[in-house]
């Protein structure tokens, strides 16, 4: 049941999506202010938990530190986004938060935390803190910041990809900016796969295409050609 719900979560938000621009309008909930105001300040923890020197290049340990932070205030960080009779969900529901931004210990992130934070959303949109008017705001708001916010801490703490096997998609990190970003481009006038390599192309329109997006993020830490 879980397993279909989950998915039946991810292709209704495909389906809502299907051939809108990030920067179009959108209704923008509440609730969904309240998400994007706890990414920023994940994001904000990250200014505020610099790099430390070391000798390995990879998994720099300061991420234990911020990660730390998180697991200390994430109940209190998601009891600010629910309302005040939801809030013995806030426990179970902040368990799929701190999942959603890497392991602590292998100092490494992937798509099963990406998973994580998906199941975090559907959580929320089970106990009705999300509603269905919500789902452009859901992908396009919160989700594109969730992301902005992960290639920030895989930049600034060097983490290692979780699992990778280097066939199973484009990105180490990332399944579902692809899903739901090729649902943004069906029925497109002009763009078309062969433009996907076009660095103009990208550069042109990767703010209002989120699989555009992640081929920029792709060509800024790959070294060599795409």
């Amino acid at each position: 049941q879980a397993y279909a719900d989950y998915m039946g979560f991810i292709l209704t938000l495909n389906e809502g999506v299907r051939g809108k621009k990030l920067t179009c309008e959108y209704k923008v909930s509440e609730p969904i202010e309240k998400l994007v105001a706890l990414l920023n300040t994940l994001d904000r923890w990250i200014d505020e938990t610099p790099p430390v020197d070391q000798p390995s290049r990879f998994g720099n340990k300061a991420f234990r530190t911020w990660y730390a932070k998180l697991d200390q205030e994430a109940e209190k960080l998601v009891s600010a986004v629910i309302p005040k009779h939801l809030a013995d969900a806030a426990p179970e529901v902040a368990v799929y938060l701190k999942e959603s931004v890497g392991n602590s210990t292998r100092i490494d992130y992937g798509t099963g935390h990406e998973a994580a934070f998906a199941a975090f959303l559907c959580c929320l949109c089970k106990i009705g803190v999300l509603r269905v008017d919500d789902q452009m705001a859901i992908v396009f708001k919160v989700f594109n910041r969730y992301l902005e916010v992960m290639r920030k801490l895989q930049k600034t703490y060097r983490m290692e990809p979780a699992g990778s096997q280097g066939v199973w998609g484009l990105d180490d990190f990332q399944f579902l900016p692809f899903i739901w970003g090729s649902s943004q481009l069906i029925d497109h006038p002009s763009l078309e796969p062969r433009h996907f390599v076009d660095e103009k192309v990208v550069n042109e329109n990767h703010k209002d295409f989120m699989f555009l997006e992640c081929i920029l993020f792709i060509t800024e830490v790959r070294n060599g050609r795409f």
